[in-house]
């Protein structure tokens, strides 16, 4: 779970992560949405594969990126949680 948070961590990565939630997409359409070089943006989509919070696959000369839903919704849970603990003490 350390990865994910990790993977969430920076601003980039959510932003990723927000654009994704609407569909799948390509890592050269992710790149005309967020302005970074992309060298930068291959790290980021690395970081959240190994935590993860998406997946890749090849179609063509493109990789397209999807939200895996079910590791964001535990990495949610589990900050529920966490605050759920600060309440009660």
């Amino acid at each position: 779970m350390r990865d994910v948070f990790t993977a969430l961590s920076s601003p980039a990565r959510r932003q990723i992560l927000e654009l994704l939630r609407e569909r799948a997409l390509s890592a050269g359409e992710i790149a005309e949405r967020i302005p970074l070089a992309k060298p930068t943006l291959s790290g980021h989509f690395n970081v959240l594969k190994e935590a993860g919070l998406v997946s890749a696959d090849r179609q063509g000369n493109s990789i397209v990126y999807r939200i895996n839903t079910s590791v964001v919704e535990d990495a949610l849970a589990a900050l529920l949680r966490l605050t759920r603990r600060e309440e009660v003490e």
